[in-house]
């Protein structure tokens, strides 16, 4: 099999693999994530290596949101009290034991202080449905490469070949349109950032070029941009940073000595808006920055931010560069994009593929809330998912198995959450019961 064609957990639990079969010992390893795109069932599997790494006298540092691993954790260390800004001090650390009875966000899930509320099931037109099942089962294949295509066919869109399938029923007609919502970045450009993609940077451009002084001096909209010529640095073209390649080693990036970084001509800068310069605006966070334009009256540009804060973004910044935004960053980045433009006459179907990855379950509530707005303009979610605390909150579940590969790809129930965890032939009925 190509290794292409491997998702990024796959291809990190190769490398765990080599590992142990190497026998190193007195070795630090440092995993981010390993858990994304795995079942609860693999999950189990994955702490027995890790497990084996640590036995043979190795230590091992996990960056996880995963419960079941931090509940096998020999010693937790939280980071808080939220992201961003507002993050980076030390909340509690110890043993699970040990853990659960400090103060943290963390702990207060794991201890089941705060949780997300199973919601009241019901059937509306538009629900929420989650594709479950063990790794390699076939969900991806079943909704990207069958459902989305087929869809889009359907609404007279002929950009991919849908995988083979018999037919389509169903209220077709009440569909208008059909997102698929990947994790693929937001931009290729260094330069595309949160706030030029949910289109808030024009009326933030704007609001700078009516200023007395842009007037005076004749600076427009285009002088506020780092895309074109007229007000970045002629250095760096706005990217606030210079590249130097290297032939056998990564390229090397120093901060522009002609703008130092603020990726503006100086003379720009000179433009305030409540004591804020245009580059003091971009390195705001998206809850500073809501704060601002709210005291200030800017009514417009909080609207089409507030999304961002929704889909649990507040802690990145406006002008943050696309190319340090994680895959599950950029894709509620999209979402709230959606969220901004969404309205009630149009309704459609929203796919996502696992967009809990690298999500706190804090952050999962923010997410659901979110994915319920949708929904309550009338549209329809499907989900591919592992994460249990999303999936005990979708209308509809698709169970799919018994197991990955060859033997997957077999429809094992469907129904409310409620409904699945009586059947014993699931995988995840099995791990969902705890939840409920």
């Amino acid at each position: 099999r190509k290794s292409k064609s491997l998702s990024g957990g796959e291809s990190q639990r190769i490398n765990i693999a080599t590992s142990l079969g190497s026998s190193l010992v007195g070795s630090l390893y440092i995993l981010d994530e390993p858990s994304i795109g795995l079942h609860s069932n693999d999950s189990l599997k994955l702490i027995k290596v890790l497990k084996s790494l640590r036995d043979l006298g190795n230590t091992v540092i996990v960056v996880e949101h995963d419960h079941d691993i931090m509940k096998q954790a020999d010693h937790i260390i939280d980071i808080g009290p939220k992201a961003g800004s507002e993050g980076g001090n030390l909340m509690a650390e110890g043993t699970f034991k040990q853990f659960l009875k400090q103060k943290s966000i963390t702990a207060s899930y794991l201890n089941k202080e705060k949780e997300i509320s199973v919601p009241n099931i019901s059937i509306p037109l538009g629900v929420i449905t989650t594709v479950t099942g063990v790794s390699g089962c076939g969900k991806s294949s079943l909704v990207r490469n069958i459902l989305y295509p087929a869809l889009q066919n359907e609404l007279g869109i002929y950009e991919n070949k849908p995988g083979d399938y018999t037919k389509i029923d169903g209220d077709i007609d009440s569909i208008d349109f059909v997102e698929f919502i990947n994790q693929n970045p937001i931009g290729r450009s260094s330069r595309s950032n949160p706030v030029t993609y949910i289109k808030a940077y024009d009326e933030i451009r704007n609001l700078f070029s009516n200023h007395k002084l842009s007037k005076q001096r004749g600076y427009k909209a285009k002088h506020f941009s780092f895309n074109v010529d007229g007000g970045r640095c002629d250095k760096c073209k706005g990217d606030g940073e210079i590249t130097i390649e290297m032939q056998f080693m990564a390229d090397v990036h120093l901060i522009c000595d002609d703008c130092k970084g603020s990726r503006f001509k100086r003379e720009i800068l000179d433009v305030k808006f409540s004591e804020k310069n245009i580059y003091d605006v971009l390195n705001m966070t998206i809850n500073d920055s809501l704060e601002f334009f709210e005291k200030s009256n800017e009514n417009k540009i909080y609207r089409k931010l507030l999304p961002l804060k929704n889909v649990g973004l507040g802690y990145v910044k406006l002008g943050q560069s696309s190319s340090t935004l994680s895959g599950g960053e950029a894709q509620r980045i999209k979402l709230a994009s959606f969220l901004g433009k969404a309205n009630q006459t149009k309704k459609g179907v929203f796919i996502f593929d696992e967009p809990t990855t690298g999500l706190h379950t804090d952050d999962i509530k923010k997410l659901l809330k979110s994915f319920n707005a949708l929904v309550d303009l009338g549209n329809t979610i499907v989900i591919v998912e592992h994460n249990l605390e999303l999936i005990k909150c979708s209308d509809h579940i698709i169970d799919l198995g018994p197991v990955g590969g060859e033997k997957g790809g077999r429809l094992i129930v469907k129904g409310k959450p409620e409904f699945i965890i009586k059947n014993n032939e699931s995988l995840t009925a099995k791990y969902l019961k705890e939840y409920l």
